[in-house]
């Protein structure tokens, strides 16, 4: 069973991608090594895949569109819908409609942990706090939402802020392809609902395809409720995961709430330009989005970088906003879907080294959009 578990950890991913000082440091050494755009690994995928339309890329050079390929297609997209959730988090701190430094239980968290569903992002979350540690801010769950791609502190920010608030701030920020939100971690269990209902074991990847937009949200929603009152115990977790098949993680993965980096790239516009939302607002927000800057190797080439990236076994996506210290301003969005486990690797490996010759390197800027708009 051990083993079986540890594959979910492999697949059951939704974290961030290349914030690690390691990610960084491997980039700077990466560039020394290549030739320029022209064989760059990332730049060689989208040729490759752009006509399929399971990958999309946009990126803005102040205010200047540089890449624009499939940006209006909606892909999943993972745990880049954080940064939804951030943003709610953030205005709804600016309205005193919460406090940040609320002391919050983290066994209010374990309400939506589930084991092995995560990569390991929840549980590298709580190691940096003392075993002792019983409660912590509003403030690190948010921070670990989005530093540590926890889906637990996701949930419970979801229970805190209200789905109808995150949902309309979608509609606020006017993006047109935005899929509304629901909860990360009892979508996961739809199919064990499902089974419970009566839906036959061999029958149940086409019963969770079949089921419409609304009905697939709705259960989810109500599975999230129904744990607010009655939490799972440690034992029907583990029991639940069973359900968890390649089969059923790759309906889980199809159906997760979809953009376009066309969205994510205005989304990255207006937190960049700290002049959409107010100085209150970024005063909480950027302490959550900005942890890169905690990075030495950003401290030395930027004012302020955001960032956010996810990814299941099927789908790799990120989104980056950036102000360099001679005051350049770039937006991003890339998301990938129906990825192999070869292709996954690639774009795990190379993502990193990929955003910051972007935003360092005029050179390979140049070479991209060459490329690119061939």
């Amino acid at each position: 069973m051990g083993r079986t578990f540890k594959i979910f950890s492999l697949l059951l991913l939704l974290w961030l991608i290349g914030c690690s000082k390691e990610s960084t440091q491997q980039s700077k050494e990466e560039d020394k090594k290549d030739n320029g755009g022209e064989n760059d690994p990332i730049i060689k995928f989208i040729q490759d895949n752009k006509k399929n339309e399971n990958v999309a890329f946009s990126m803005h050079w102040n205010d200047q569109n540089v890449v624009d390929i499939n940006s209006n297609k909606a892909l999943p997209l993972a745990s880049t819908a954080k940064i939804i959730v951030a943003i709610e988090y953030a205005n709804q701190a600016a309205e005193s409609l919460i406090d940040p430094r609320e002391e919050i239980a983290l066994e209010e968290l374990n309400k939506y942990y589930l084991p092995y569903t995560d990569g390991g992002a929840h549980e590298a979350w709580l190691d940096q706090f003392e075993n002792s540690t019983e409660s912590v801010s509003l403030e690190e769950i948010a921070k670990g939402m989005i530093g540590y791609s926890s889906n637990a502190n996701t949930d419970y920010l979801i229970e805190k802020l209200g789905l109808d608030a995150i949902n309309n701030r979608v509609n606020e920020l006017n993006l047109t392809h935005h899929e509304p939100l629901y909860p990360f971690t009892s979508t996961l269990w739809i199919g064990h609902h499902l089974l419970n209902e009566g839906v036959e074991e061999e029958d149940l990847v086409e019963s969770l395809r079949n089921m419409s937009d609304e009905a697939y949200r709705n259960t989810s929603r109500r599975i999230f409720d129904e744990w607010q009152k009655t939490p799972l115990t440690d034992q029907e977790k583990m029991d639940g995961l069973e359900v968890l098949t390649m089969d059923i993680q790759r309906v889980w993965s199809d159906r997760l709430p979809k953009a376009s980096t066309n969205d994510y790239t205005q989304i990255m516009k207006k937190l960049n330009g700290k002049d959409y939302y107010s100085e209150q607002v970024h005063s909480y927000l950027d302490p959550v989005m900005e942890q890169m800057m905690n990075n030495p190797v950003y401290q030395t080439v930027a004012e302020h970088v955001g960032f956010k990236g996810g990814s299941t076994a099927f789908v790799l996506t990120m989104s980056m906003y950036a102000t360099d210290n001679k005051g350049n301003q770039m937006e991003m969005a890339f998301f990938s879907n129906d990825l192999n486990s070869e292709e996954f690797e690639l774009l795990s490996e190379q993502i990193s080294n990929f955003q910051v010759k972007l935003l360092t390197e005029e050179t390979f800027r140049d070479e991209v959009q060459e490329q690119l708009n061939k």
